[in-house]
């Protein structure tokens, strides 16, 4: 796990098989007492098998969710899909609407087109007709994972399996951004203006990196199978993979928000629609998308 994450998404699957338990947890950050809390919405029936990364797409006021469609998260088996769900009470429109990937990942949305990590490739899907329009291979590539863009339309995602991530650029071009062996398995990124936000999957860390420089500063740690990343006001919230959503601040204090490992429901690639203080939580395993509140 610790020298190729494409080991640690293996062991991934293996530790998916067996109860969930708190062990590696051990905390070097400072877990603090909640202040903010989670109030369950609704969920999606069990039909978003292995439901990896949601996305909402504001235009056409919907939820793109990705389903890798079994283990292991890696098989080259042709049947991945992206699902189209209601953001108002999780009703399913759409269970199969887009098909023709293996396991499709991170998510990332630049006007009518949403892109998708599929193992090596990126895909292209033109949200209008629900057409895949590209698939851009990634040289190398091992395990590509999750997804952000900026305000310029440049696609950044990572490649949990190599320490590295990529550059797609608004005009096409595909470049390797950083490539470290000491990331720890780079998962969950977040474009957050002059800087960009990394959670480790394999390290557990949450980190900043200055887009100028590419220096990389620890903001917490202690967030072992760290997935997903988004933003409320000047704080993020950051799932790990073991079913756990975490609220950090800027200066690094963390509030523990859920935890559903007990029930063997992960937390993977999360989404926050902030007009609605609304969190979403592809449970992964338990093959759902639920929806909660944020609340003070």
């Amino acid at each position: 796990m610790k020298q190729t994450i494409y080991l640690a998404l293996a062991l991934l699957v293996v530790a998916c098989s067996q109860p969930k338990s708190n062990e590696g947890e051990t905390a070097s950050s400072e877990i603090a007492e909640p202040t903010l809390g989670l109030e369950k919405l609704w969920a999606t029936d069990t039909l978003l098998t292995t439901s990896e990364s949601v996305i909402y797409d504001e235009t056409n006021d919907v939820l793109y969710v990705s389903c890798i469609n079994g283990a292991p998260p890696d098989a080259r088996d042709e049947d991945g899909f992206i699902a189209k769900v209601s953001p108002t009470d999780g009703s399913i429109i759409e269970l199969q609407w887009v098909t023709g990937m293996d396991a499709p990942k991170g998510l990332g949305l630049i006007g009518s087109t949403l892109y998708v990590t599929d193992i090596d490739d990126i895909v292209a899907i033109d949200v209008t007709t629900g057409e895949i329009t590209q698939k851009i291979n990634v040289p190398d590539a091992v395990f590509l994972n999750d997804i952000t863009t900026d305000d310029e339309g440049n696609l950044y995602f990572t490649d949990s399996g190599a320490n590295r991530i990529h550059k797609l650029s608004a005009d096409g071009e595909l470049s390797l951004w950083i490539e470290d062996a000491e990331i720890g398995g780079p998962n969950g990124l977040l474009d957050d203006g002059d800087q960009m936000m990394m959670v480790a999957f394999g390290k557990g860390i949450f980190n900043t990196i200055d887009y100028a420089s590419g220096t990389i500063t620890q903001i917490a740690d202690s967030l072992q199978g760290g997935d997903g990343i988004e933003k409320t006001g000047e704080d993020y919230l950051v799932s790990s993979w073991h079913g756990r959503v975490f609220y950090i601040t800027a200066a690094g204090e963390t509030t523990k928000l859920l935890d559903t490992s007990e029930d063997g429901s992960n937390a993977a690639d999360i989404e926050f629609i902030a007009k609605s203080n609304t969190l979403l939580v592809p449970t992964f395993f338990g093959n759902q998308v639920v929806a909660y509140k944020l609340t003070k």
